[in-house]
């Protein structure tokens, strides 16, 4: 398959790396310093065991139409970055290209062959004024839950910290058979990479801790660990996610695991730092709508009500627009 990868950071690196070992053709969008790199050297992998990959001959361009027409593109950006790459993202599709939304928190094509009343909603937090559904046809989308860990430690190297599941799901339920191709693919270039019947129920499921523990940790930089083992900050992204379950479940979706064993499963990880709370310490901009802001819709279009959610992402917006005014970052320094 033709693939490209849109996003060469982590989580795009290590899929065009591996799938470019397993003799796919991978071209990495990429820009500035990554570009050379990757051009120069190939892209390398570090693995959890110690060991290295390295992809020497991916290709990497800047301008989305050297790259031509693919089979499928890869979006491993994050989720307010996408309108960013519009309309030259265009230039990557043909007729048959999917579109492959590897990007945390709920996706702007959410109700896109939802079924039932809400059918066909447009979601403007994640997509105000619907420019991304005008320029990536819904029918090419096929959703996906990014589990993995990992980290770009240079240019045209990543470290990865743990897990190789990608789960995938055409929106409409269906086994099609193109995304058995691309989960074929995938599981040929060594990642677990299932095909979800109820794709949207995989995204709650992850959602579910991004929307209380990524906020809660990026206003009081701690843990999930911390965060989990802390009376209050631990009720508190409970009744958060209470509130999104009853969103959810307004929405058809059967949250097949238990809040307190969702709590668990993050406190287990330990001592680890949300991507939002890296983005306040690197002064990069906050993933918000996506994991947050789109909850409180969907809560508004369901009618019903999100007040602990809705508090927290007006903390931790204020957060954000306070560095992004000042330029800054904000990290705690011992003294």
């Amino acid at each position: 398959m033709k693939i490209a990868v849109v996003g060469a950071g982590a989580i795009g690196g290590y899929l065009g790396a591996k799938l470019a070992l397993s003799g796919e053709d991978v071209t990495f969008i990429a820009r500035r310093k990554n570009l050379e790199a990757i051009n120069a050297h190939g892209f390398r992998l570090i693995l959890e065991d110690g060991r290295e990959e390295h992809a020497a001959h991916v290709r990497a361009v800047e301008r989305y139409a050297d790259a031509g027409v693919q089979d499928a593109v890869l979006l491993t950006v994050k989720a307010h970055q996408v309108r960013d790459l519009l309309p030259d993202l265009t230039a990557l599709f043909g007729p048959q290209t999917m579109v492959v939304t590897m990007i945390n928190g709920v996706p702007w094509w959410y109700f896109h062959k939802l079924g039932g009343p809400y059918e066909g909603r447009k979601l403007d937090s994640v997509d105000p004024g619907g420019v991304i559904d005008a320029h990536i046809a819904p029918e090419r989308v096929i959703g996906s839950v990014v589990y993995p860990a990992a980290e770009l430690v240079a240019p045209g190297v990543v470290k990865v910290i743990e897990g190789n599941r990608f789960t995938l799901g055409e929106p409409d339920g269906t086994r099609s058979e193109r995304v058995e191709r691309l989960s074929q693919a995938m599981m040929k270039a060594g990642f677990k990479a299932p095909v979800s019947k109820d794709i949207r129920g995989e995204i709650w499921v992850k959602l579910w801790g991004n929307l209380s523990f990524n906020p809660i940790s990026a206003l009081t930089h701690a843990t999930l660990e911390d965060i989990c083992r802390f009376a209050p900050t631990r009720e508190l992204a409970a009744r958060m996610m209470r509130e999104a379950q009853a969103v959810g479940e307004r929405l058809g979706v059967e949250f097949k695991i238990s809040l307190d064993k969702r709590i668990a499963g993050a406190e287990a990880v330990g001592a680890h730092k949300t991507s939002m709370l890296q983005d306040v310490e690197a002064g990069r901009a906050l993933e918000l709508e996506a994991l947050v802001g789109a909850v409180i819709e969907l809560g508004r279009i369901t009618e019903t009500p999100t007040p602990t959610v809705e508090a927290v992402y007006a903390l931790a917006s204020l957060l954000a627009r306070t560095l992004q005014a000042q330029g800054g970052r904000l990290a705690v320094q011992p003294v």
